[in-house]
């Protein structure tokens, strides 16, 4: 099994990325459609790139603490199903938050996988951004690698 990885120092603390990674945080970061759902653990986020219609992808809550939210993939692309996404957030001495991104479980590595883990980096960096107050570049802006 692969898995995409990323390491981020945001200068804001753990408690406002943590926020980012709520229901109502999605939207500004990730994608500028509405994100759909329970952001508690058992629950399920219904996230969508275009107006109307059914998700892209949803994903059952499977960790919401306060350093650690983690989402497992039961619907979308074929080759998301079942895996996991993970932010691990550590507190910094200077204030801020080292964040660990895994989306571990891709059965292989594909040319979609590349696809994925060059447009993690672009959103998390959205996620960077906005966390540190200087704005954000979700979806459609955000998005580096195109399918279309």
């Amino acid at each position: 099994m692969s898995s995409i990885l990323h390491r981020l120092t945001i200068d804001a603390p753990p408690e406002r990325v943590h926020d980012l990674l709520a229901k109502e945080g999605i939207g500004q970061w990730w994608t500028s459609h509405p994100t759909d759902g329970e952001d508690s653990v058992g629950g399920r986020l219904a996230v969508r790139f275009r107006d109307g219609g059914d998700p892209a992808a949803v994903f059952e809550v499977v960790g919401r603490e306060p350093r650690r939210v983690a989402w497992r993939c039961v619907e979308g692309p074929d080759e998301w199903i079942d895996t996991v996404i993970v932010f691990a957030l550590a507190a910094r001495e200077d204030g801020g938050t080292t964040l660990l991104f895994t989306h571990e479980g891709w059965r292989e590595e594909t040319e979609f996988m590349h696809g994925c883990s060059t447009n993690w980096a672009a959103y998390l960096i959205s996620l960077k951004s906005g966390a540190e107050g200087r704005g954000f570049d979700a979806y459609p802006g955000g998005e580096i690698s195109r399918w279309d």
